[in-house]
């Protein structure tokens, strides 16, 4: 019997992969490398500039299951490497095989590549009997792509650390998608809003709804037709006058519209709607899409349950299509399956057609069947996966849209009331794709069976004041998607290029959209100002064409770097020579400084941008970048009647990095401060140092927190409100008052070893 050695890249995956390879003639030995076993080495020199060969080293981490593949096949026939049908599956594969390679004793053993884009049994076989040679195109574009991001890292980086601040970094496909969040921040921060007023009757026939005016006096209604209050006022009691309680139906329009299903999940919008309809975040779609494609144990064994989850093609394999048309044929009626399987094309010019979509490996394996079988957040990802799958093949759906124009007085001034019902609900039985910024909320608004002619009761007419918005920030769904339109980056790089931006500082997240930070600002604006052709958006997209080009044997790698490299080199030179530190982090005002006269810039500092003076050190005047001038010069009022308990000087109102603050006027040789307002007090004693008593603090943060007044010689604290009781289990003098999503409001003891908690009893009676 022989024994062959397959690598795969999960040990989940070597799990799922052994119940299908058992065999009277062959014995099979499955491992796993734990992702990629080499990397450049993480020092100058990795990457050489002239020939551009790489320097590779073992990966510490992974060193032991390295050995322990040696070791495996030492006693082999021959090994399998069978890791991810991507870039960087082949890249693993052909690192894997270059270790070997270096082995005498194991260098003649045959080494074979196999693929799969699904973990059933039928694939896997089919992939152990056909298999095919390493593909050093795929290899290539992989490591064009490393020496790339190596080249601009590690010369960008540290000319960021001279001119901004230590420790900062740049990437050549993250920075393009900061620059997209600074400039929609932008465009936010120069809007200027502008007011207009529209006019809306309350109808009532059998239902309650709602219609716009649209003509007055025979004139068309537009956004800015009216822009005032007074005006709007004006309008809306003429109407009153002439409408006496009643408006007439003198139009109605009704079209059918028909809306087709939208596609099979591509990596990137299988992003989206994750991040839309369910809350994850981009990362975390990624990471439970990957444990479905490996395997879920659903009751004999592990098996994968979806297809090759980093894919940007919709196609279904014809397998696939037969046994989709055949489950609905089954379970829904025979209008919701059309006569022919649905195509779709897919948009990206690079997308590998042999590939497809993300779909379920097994369409009978419904979600509610192996619910119990299935994480949480595994059963939520599976269902809408195969939700769109199936809604995917289902038949369109018929939306009756209608348009109802009311006559107020005359047919001079018109009211009209839209809506829509469902004809025909097709593929709306399974799925409906999540909406986007830009959808209208009123689309789907239900209106009563009316005829021309009628007369319906007018309840109300009302003015209502409304203000354009500017641009909404970036969410991640639609950051994917317009990543996705540029052509930046790849779908299975999206949810490192967002993860990379959040964990730098570069942006935060704010009602689960991003802002930037100044840091992140500041290192766009000099990127922007210094290398604009590589942040540019058609360049970062051109150039992951060019990757493309290499992966499918079209173009040379090494060639393609010399053009990249070159005049990326000299511009780095030449930006490291002649840019000074203040020209990228100082912004010169018109302003002077109230203490010396000097002038004043915007500066950046440890916590971000604010104003300082051009003469610091000498003089240390400071503000806040969003405290007007006014306000800064108020800060420093007398306190009149107080003086200092310490120095017996004058005591000064003042502004610090957490507000205002009363401070003595000595300073820096009299160092007393108090808050400007009082803190609330609790009547606790603090079971520390037993002199002081709880206050409640703000952090820098913005959050409370609850700490010994007695700080900074006792700095006991506490993230909750505290309990004057005993904990029964531990008798620690005091509790917490704690609320979670969970348990409501509790009472916790402070002590994380001990544990202790249970409602509140005006809570649990309640």
């Amino acid at each position: 019997m022989s024994l062959s050695v397959i690598v795969v890249e999960s040990p989940a995956k070597a799990k799922t992969l052994k119940k299908y390879l058992e065999s009277k003639t062959e014995k099979f030995e499955v491992l796993a490398s734990y992702g990629h076993v080499r990397d450049l080495i993480p020092k100058e020199g990795a990457v050489n500039p002239e020939t551009f060969e790489m320097k590779y080293q073992l990966i510490d981490k992974n060193k032991k299951h390295v050995d322990a593949i040696c070791h495996a096949l030492k006693n082999a026939d021959q090994l399998y490497l069978a890791t991810d049908p991507d870039r960087e599956g082949e890249a693993i594969s052909w690192h894997l095989y270059e270790i070997i390679k270096q082995n005498k004793k194991l260098a003649k053993k045959p080494v074979k590549r196999v693929a799969f884009f699904e973990i059933t049994k039928s694939a896997v076989r089919e992939a152990i009997a056909n298999p095919r040679t390493l593909s050093m195109d795929l290899v290539n574009a992989q490591q064009a792509r490393r020496a790339l991001d190596y080249l601009v890292g590690f010369n960008l980086s540290p000319l960021l650390w001279k001119k901004i601040r230590r420790g900062l970094s740049a990437g050549r496909v993250q920075s393009p998608a900061l620059r997209m969040i600074v400039e929609r921040e932008q465009a936010i921060q120069a809007f200027e809003s502008k007011e207009y007023w529209s006019i809306e009757a309350d109808c009532k026939k059998n239902k309650n709804f709602v219609a716009k005016l649209v003509e007055y006096n025979g004139e068309k209604l537009k956004q800015f037709s009216i822009d005032n209050g007074d005006s709007a006022q004006d309008v809306e009691q003429a109407l009153n006058k002439l409408s006496k309680g009643k408006l007439k139906v003198v139009k109605i329009t009704r079209t059918k519209r028909k809306r087709n299903p939208a596609a099979p999940f591509t990596t990137s919008t299988m992003q989206q709607e994750a991040i839309r309809k369910l809350g994850f975040s981009a990362q975390r779609a990624m990471r439970v899409a990957q444990q479905l494609y490996e395997g879920v144990d659903i009751g004999d064994g592990a098996v994968g349950l979806i297809s090759y989850m980093r894919t940007d093609s919709v196609n279904l394999s014809q397998e696939a299509l037969k046994d989709i048309r055949s489950y609905i044929q089954k379970n829904y009626t025979k209008e919701d399956l059309p006569q022919k399987a649905r195509h779709f094309k897919t948009r990206s010019k690079n997308a590998q057609e042999a590939h497809e979509a993300i779909r379920p490996t097994m369409i009978v394996a419904t979600p509610s069947s192996i619910k119990d079988k299935l994480s949480n957040e595994q059963y939520k990802l599976y269902s809408l996966i195969w939700k769109r799958t199936v809604a995917s093949q289902m038949e369109h759906a018929v939306i009756n849209l209608e348009s109802i124009n009311l006559a107020c007085g005359n047919e001079q001034n018109l009211f009209r009331a839209t809506g829509s019902t469902i004809a025909s609900a097709g593929f709306m039985k399974v799925y409906q794709e999540g909406l986007d910024d830009s959808a209208d909320p009123d689309a789907e608004s239900l209106l009563p069976a009316l005829e021309e002619g009628q007369e319906v009761e007018l309840l109300k007419i009302r003015s209502e004041q409304h203000f354009t918005e500017p641009p909404p920030r970036f969410s991640e769904a639609s950051l994917v998607k317009t990543l996705e339109e540029h052509g930046i980056g790849r779908p299975s790089t999206y949810a490192s290029i967002i993860s990379t931006l959040v964990n730098r500082t570069y942006v935060t997240l704010d009602n689960k959209r991003f802002v930037p930070t100044d840091v992140g600002s500041i290192v766009n604006k000099f990127l922007t100002n210094y290398f604009t052709q590589y942040v540019d958006y058609d360049f970062t997209a051109k150039l992951e064409d060019s990757l493309d080009e290499v992966a499918r044997g079209e173009r040379q790698w090494k060639p393609l770097l010399l053009d990249f490299w070159q005049p990326f080199a000299h511009m780095v030179k030449h930006i490291d020579t002649s840019i000074q530190r203040k020209d990228v982090t100082q912004e010169a005002t018109d302003e002077t400084c109230p203490d010396c006269g000097d002038a004043l810039s915007i500066r950046l500092g440890k916590r971000g941008r604010f104003v300082g003076c051009n003469g610091y050190p000498e003089c240390k005047y400071t503000r806040s970048l969003d405290e007007d001038k006014e306000t800064a010069a108020a800060v420093k009022e007398e306190i009149e009647g107080r003086n200092c308990p310490n120095c017996e000087a004058t005591l000064l109102l003042r502004n610090g990095k957490y507000g205002k603050f009363i401070g003595c006027s000595n300073y820096p040789k009299c160092k007393f401060i108090e808050p400007l307002e009082k803190p609330e007090e609790y009547d606790i004693p603090c079971p520390q140092c037993k002199k002081g008593k709880f206050i409640k603090r703000k952090s820098r943060y913005g959050t409370f927190f609850y700490a010994c007044d007695q700080y900074p010689s006792c700095k006991h604290a506490m993230k909750h409100a505290p309990i004057n009781e005993s904990c029964p289990q531990c008798n620690w003098p005091v509790l917490m008052h704690k609320v979670t999503k969970r348990d409501g409001d509790v009472k916790v003891c402070p002590q994380k070893e001990c544990g202790f908690s249970e409602p509140l009893p005006e809570k649990a009676n309640s």
